[in-house]
């Protein structure tokens, strides 16, 4: 099965989204720039279904998704504050969209106040949930390394890892429930390093900083 990296368009544009850009983990700074979000993204599948994906704007914020491919009668459509209880800055270099034929689209991003990560796996089977997660650890951030295919994200006590184009999953505990305030995420996690085959991390525990890792399997 054909996995496709893509292309976003910008409606008054053509314009190819960057991943790499300008990252900081600088806390005194914002994570990333943004400016009135009045242009809506347009991400396609190469799929000869056409999916695609569209984030538009509503009073200078990303506000809506909407996902759908050419033969359904309906499209998808979610309010992003609804789904992620609170406003998202979002800049289109910290932002990536993978579409996986007519099944379901993948959407990662960082808020650009906080820093703070995010992604939705977005089904286009319309009785099919949603997958939300709001503390994710992305790449766009400097310090957490891990391949373009691989999303990561924390509970507090663990670090979860999926290959999104099959599926495949692997996680290793921290012993403990660290509490840390995802909004603040490096005061607890202060770096990530994650291949197909392990996971390292260095993180706070009881006040102090260890270096956690562990060989894995994907499953």
């Amino acid at each position: 099965m054909r996995f496709f990296f893509l292309i976003a368009l910008i409606s008054t544009g053509l314009m190819i989204s960057s991943c790499g850009g300008s990252k900081t983990t600088d806390l005194s700074k914002p994570f990333c720039d943004t400016a009135c979000f009045s242009d809506s993204l347009i991400f396609a599948g190469e799929h000869p279904l056409k999916p695609y994906v569209i984030i538009s704007g509503d009073n200078c914020k990303a506000d809506t998704i909407t996902w759908s491919f050419k033969s359904l009668k309906n499209y998808r459509k979610i309010s992003i504050p609804d789904v992620m209880k609170r406003d998202i800055a979002l800049n289109p270099d910290y932002l990536r969209c993978y579409i996986r034929d007519t099944s379901f689209a993948f959407l990662i991003f960082n808020d650009c106040i906080s820093g703070r990560g995010y992604w939705l796996k977005l089904p286009f089977n319309k009785t099919a949930d949603i997958g939300r997660k709001s503390g994710a650890l992305n790449n766009f951030d400097r310090k957490f390394s891990m391949p373009d295919n691989i999303v990561a994200y924390t509970d507090r006590g663990n670090l979860f890892i999926e290959d999104i184009t099959n599926g495949k999953t692997a996680m290793m505990s921290f012993g403990e429930d660290t509490g840390l305030d995802f909004d603040a995420i490096h005061e607890t996690i202060d770096s990530v390093n994650i291949t197909p085959a392990r996971i390292w991390a260095k993180v706070n525990l009881g006040g102090k900083w260890a270096e956690l890792q562990k060989d894995i399997q994907l499953k």
